[in-house]
């Protein structure tokens, strides 16, 4: 059952109101905060003083007035010493006789914030009683007396010191509560384990950073929590942390598809603190980088061997087309001439080709089909194959768009394809199988009825020139592939089943925007660049409504609901930029297109491609509409 404020309120009120001690809490500005009926009934005060926010100056007034303290001549001078001594507010305890002679007890406790707590008792009985005792001390050993005045002095500190406690928990109880809301908050499983491994702890992110995993993680252990894959991946590094020693693991976890970043922190009592994080976007984003400046070194080597290595074979075609022309020539010479000529040419293509794998090659993502891919890979792929050698493709990924760089994608699919072909000799079956893993992945396995990949082949396929074929291979075609894979993010993988060979080639999953012809918001600080980008959308159908900045964007979205599309600049006026801009939309928001003049490894682009669909400056309406899908096809 949930308890609003009022009630809350409410429940704490009646609660004091039991209390037989009068209590008063004042803040810094001396202000009633809080206090109870037997305040009120004590001092007999109107309801304007008891009332949160009344005066503590105007209090003492009064009570001064009715005589509480004793005889005092001026009223408004004693006032103000005790508004004095009240600001430099310090930890008391008094006892003091009434006007109407009763004895009163008055405890004092600061609040951290600032303001302090009061308690007043009537302490007039145990006054009395304590009379008593020294009326009858003649009876009575000094000892005994002197002890039960003792404890008469520490049942009052006790009872002080208890209401230190409860302000104490009170604070520590707040401090709780504003931690584990800033640990929900954060997009990472934060976890503690003890000596034994079991979970003490947990910020309830688990199932978002690792889905499939239980949300009931507390006094579980963690192999039953993770399972047995995921446990044995990060084992090293928690035993290394159980020892005292802290530890950072990146591993992949195969339950789902997802790449995972943990860092383990031992504490002072033999347990272990747990931070998980989904870096799976950043890792792909990151491969795709390094296999870039991998390509633009091994350019730059390349580029100068291949220059010269052109020049040699020219000059070498050249002179044996000249040597072929020549009278008087022996019979066997023009065998050899020819062989000569056809291993100049073989030079030239095998230069080609590495000029292919090395050179700048910009990714291009636009909305694709999957369907239409793979009619058109059959349409090329089929008539290369023998009779006796059949192809099926099985998808399973729907008519969902993704955004991929399909003619790159074809092309490798096609060489392995090809590749295929040629293990499995006159006939044989190929399949390929594609399928979404989570929404991580999209997979493509190809698989043939060849001989399978030899050891060498596990272990070097991938190597340039590395070949089974002999002379007939040229030992690119894989690592182009690899090449194409890894750029784009994803991963490729070589192995063998019962019949045959298997290539797994896995790429990011991105969904395509869709977007009908409607209402486009172009957020573009550059105005010249603004009015261009304008234009291209309105001779695509779109009407436009611009801005200039990211605040002005999400001002514009909140008041129009009838957006179709965002176009956004990354690099805007203001703190705000068009990341910002993402990270504000919610999920029911208009797709979003972000674009940007800034290279491909610029952390800023990287970023960009976590969050939507990125286009390159310079661009035509070609490239644009090449990025949307439309929403009729999208949702068929």
């Amino acid at each position: 059952m949930q308890i609003d404020d009022h009630q809350t309120k409410l429940m704490t009120a009646a609660g004091l109101n039991l209390i037989a001690q009068a209590l008063t809490i004042y803040d810094a500005d001396l202000r009633l905060v809080l206090c109870n009926a037997p305040f009120q009934q004590m001092f007999d005060l109107p309801k304007a003083l008891v009332t949160p926010g009344a005066s503590f100056q105007e209090t003492i007034t009064l009570l001064a007035q009715l005589g509480e303290y004793g005889d005092v001549d001026d009223v408004a001078h004693f006032v103000a010493e005790r508004v004095e001594q009240a600001r430099a507010f310090e930890a008391h305890y008094m006892e003091r006789t009434r006007a109407n002679g009763r004895t009163i007890s008055v405890e004092g406790s600061p609040l951290p914030q600032g303001g302090w707590v009061t308690v007043y008792t009537d302490i007039t009985r145990t006054k009395q009683q304590e009379a008593l005792l020294r009326a009858r001390s003649d009876a009575l050993s000094g000892q005994v007396l002197a002890h039960a005045e003792e404890l008469s002095a520490t049942n009052r500190e006790l009872a002080a010191m208890n209401t230190a406690l409860e302000e104490a928990k009170r604070q520590l109880t707040l401090s709780e509560a504003r931690t584990r809301l800033t640990t929900e908050m954060m997009p990472a499983h934060i976890a503690h384990v003890d000596a034994n491994a079991c979970y003490t702890y947990s910020n309830r992110r688990l199932a978002s950073v690792m889905p499939g995993r239980r949300a009931d993680l507390i006094g579980r252990h963690i192999t039953e929590v993770l399972g047995k894959q995921a446990y044995d991946s990060i084992a090293p590094s928690l035993t290394q942390a159980f020892a005292g020693k802290p530890s950072v693991i990146e591993f992949t976890d195969e339950m789902s598809a997802r790449r995972i970043r943990g860092a383990f922190t031992p504490d002072t009592n033999g347990g272990v603190y747990i931070l998980s994080m989904d870096v799976t976007e950043e890792t792909q984003n990151r491969v795709a980088l390094q296999q870039t400046r991998r390509r633009e070194i091994a350019a730059q080597v390349i580029s100068g061997l291949a220059h010269d290595f052109s020049n040699l074979l020219t000059i070498i075609l050249g002179l044996q087309s000249r040597l072929g022309r020549l009278d008087g020539q022996p019979a066997e010479a023009a065998p050899l001439i020819e062989g000569t000529l056809a291993a100049a040419r073989r030079g030239g293509t095998l230069l080609s080709s590495i000029a292919d794998m090395t050179g700048a090659r910009t990714l291009r993502p636009t909305a694709t089909h999957i369907p239409r891919l793979l009619e058109d890979l059959t349409l090329i792929a089929r008539p290369t194959l023998p009779k006796g050698m059949t192809l099926s493709i099985d998808n399973q990924m729907g008519d969902t768009p993704v955004l991929l760089d399909s003619g790159l994608v074809q092309d490798g699919l096609l060489n392995l394809i090809l590749n295929a072909r040629d293990a499995c000799g006159a006939a044989g079956a190929i399949s390929l199988e594609v399928r979404q893993v989570h929404d991580t992945w999209i997979e493509w396995v190809l698989r043939d009825t060849g001989p399978g990949f030899s050891p060498s082949a596990l272990e070097h396929g991938f190597d340039p020139f590395f070949t089974t074929k002999g002379a007939e291979g040229s030992g690119l075609g894989l690592p182009m592939v690899y090449d194409m894979v890894k750029s784009a993010g994803g991963d490729l993988r070589l192995g063998n089943t019962a019949h045959g060979a298997q290539v797994t080639m896995r790429l990011p999953y991105r969904p395509a925007v869709a977007a009908t012809t409607g209402l486009v918001l172009l957020v573009e600080d550059a105005d010249d660049l603004r009015a261009l980008v304008r234009d291209m959308l309105m001779g695509l159908g779109h009407s436009v409504i611009e801005a200039a900045s990211a605040d002005e964007a999400t001002a514009l979205l909140a008041d129009l609901p009838d957006i179709a599309l965002i176009l956004s600049d990354i690099q805007l006026v203001g703190e705000a930029t068009g990341l910002d801009l993402a990270k504000r939309l919610p999920p029911d928001a208009p797709p979003l297109v972000l674009m940007t003049s800034l290279p491909p490894d610029d952390a800023q682009f990287l970023e960009a491609q976590t969050l939507a669909p990125v286009l390159r400056k310079p661009f035509e309406a070609a490239d644009l509409t090449a990025l949307i899908a439309p929403k009729e096809i999208a949702a068929q």
